[in-house]
């Protein structure tokens, strides 16, 4: 479904901009759009799980032509891409042509969309793309409560980005 070298997040956020979905976009993304330099090759987003955003969830999902993401399936399998999909689940890893999406309702160490949405900001990628960012804060807290190896490794730079983003934010 993609090739090396594919991965196109804006692709997939202009998606869910054009369904005004509302979302904020979590992880390795949120932190590098922030400034951090750990790479990252997938798109985590935790939409609101209201029934209308489901909606335009499925839409800009079915878009991009996402498919259930696993490692025996390279280009992923089709799955109901609708709204009671995504309100029995509360994690799933798609890949699209332009990478992968993970889709988290309840994000480790949060309590959702609207704990997230609370510190969130806005970022001005350009005209038609303003994705809501996670708090690099809430970022280092979700990973601290994931504790996977690689979110272990990335919280060293992720504290040092958010102490000197709290100095120069100090008058």
């Amino acid at each position: 479904m993609t090739t090396e070298g594919a991965f196109d997040p804006e692709s997939v956020l202009a998606s869910l901009e054009r369904e005004k979905v509302r979302y904020v976009v979590i992880g390795g993304l949120a932190a590098v759009l922030q400034g951090s330099p750990v790479f990252t090759q997938d798109v985590d987003i935790c939409p609101a799980r209201d029934r209308e955003n489901l909606e335009r969830l499925a839409r800009a999902l079915r878009s991009l032509t996402a498919r259930i993401r696993t490692d025996d399936v390279p280009e992923g399998f089709p799955f109901a891409c609708d709204p009671e999909f995504f309100e029995r689940i509360e994690l799933v890893n798609l890949i699209t042509p332009y990478g992968p999406v993970d889709v988290s309702f309840i994000p480790s160490g949060t309590k959702g969309y609207a704990d997230l949405i609370a510190k969130a900001h806005t970022l001005d990628l350009g005209p038609a793309l303003q994705p809501i960012v996670a708090d690099l804060a809430d970022i280092i807290r979700s990973k601290e409560a994931a504790n996977r190896p690689k979110d272990v490794a990335a919280l060293p730079v992720l504290r040092t980005l958010l102490a000197e983003i709290r100095r120069r934010e100090r008058p």
